[in-house]
Formats: C-alpha cells, structure tokens, sequence
C-alpha cells in the first residue's frame, strides 16, 4: 500500500469517528415540534442554544421557591417563525394539553430545562416542563393555567 493510500484511508477512519461523536454528543431529541408537515427536533443543546429566560416561583407540586430555566414559548415559536394557530403539548405519557397561542408572551411560560441549576430527571417532572411564572402575577394562578403547566413534555404540534 503506498503512503497516499494508507494517508487517504487514515484520514477517512478519523473523518468517521469525528462525524459519529458529533452525531452522539448533540443527545438525544427531547422535543418534537410539529408545525404543519414539518417536524423541528430539539435536543437539549438546542434550546440551550436559543436565548433562555429564567425565573424564581412557587408551584403547587414542588416545596417552596423554585428557580426554573429554559426557553420561553413564546422565544421558541419566534424560531419556528409561528404566530398563530393553536398549540397542543404532550407529554412522554401522551397526556396532552391545549394551549392558546396568546399565553406565548415575553411574560408567560417557558419550556424549563432546568430546576434550580440542575437538569429536571423524568421523577422531577423533566426532562421540559412548561412552566408559568405562577407568583408573578394572579392571572397565573387559576385551574387553567395549572392544567396547561404540562410536565414530561416531549411534543409541540402547532395547528
């Protein structure tokens, strides 16, 4: 075999291990969106990738304060270029909510990603929760918006 050869057969092998720890590193897709015909997956890297809102308050399933980060629906649908239509989430047990496209507000719910600095395990109602800044204001605190705070999220679909 002449050096090029081997050279060329080198340099492949490595271009192959690179393009499949690339693939590995990005994780595996936790969020499905669905707008129409087309499907948008996001792994976590992704929505860390978009900018993150975050927020301190309390919930009626967690003890005291909570610090949640993530990114805000309303952020999200922005990236997708969606503004109207309306919004259904399901969680990985296929319990799904309706969400009106008015509660995507730079004051409304964010899809946590995280939990007082930590990733949220499936127990801690992770790996995304749809969460309201509950405390922020009374509008947040009523049966409607604690039935839309959708826990174990894995899928938008945007009619």
């Amino acid at each position: 075999m002449s050096w090029q050869r081997f050279f060329q057969a080198v340099l492949a092998w490595v271009c192959s291990i690179a393009f499949v720890a690339a693939a590995s590193a990005q994780g595996p897709v936790m969020l499905l969106v669905t707008v129409g015909d087309t499907r948008h997956e996001f792994n976590l890297e992704d929505l860390q990738a978009l900018p993150a809102s975050s927020f301190q308050t309390t919930t009626i399933w967690t003890e005291g304060a909570q610090t949640f980060r993530g990114v805000s629906l309303k952020t999200l649908l922005e990236s997708l270029d969606v503004t109207e239509g309306v919004i259904h989430a399901t969680a990985i047990n296929d319990y799904s909510v309706t969400i009106p496209m008015t509660d995507a507000t730079a004051d409304g719910p964010i899809i946590a990603y995280a939990a007082n600095g930590a990733p949220m395990s499936r127990r801690g109602k992770g790996p995304l929760w749809i969460v309201y800044p509950y405390d922020s204001d009374l509008k947040f605190q009523t049966e409607t918006i604690y039935s839309r705070s959708i826990w174990q999220l894995d899928r938008l679909t945007i009619e």
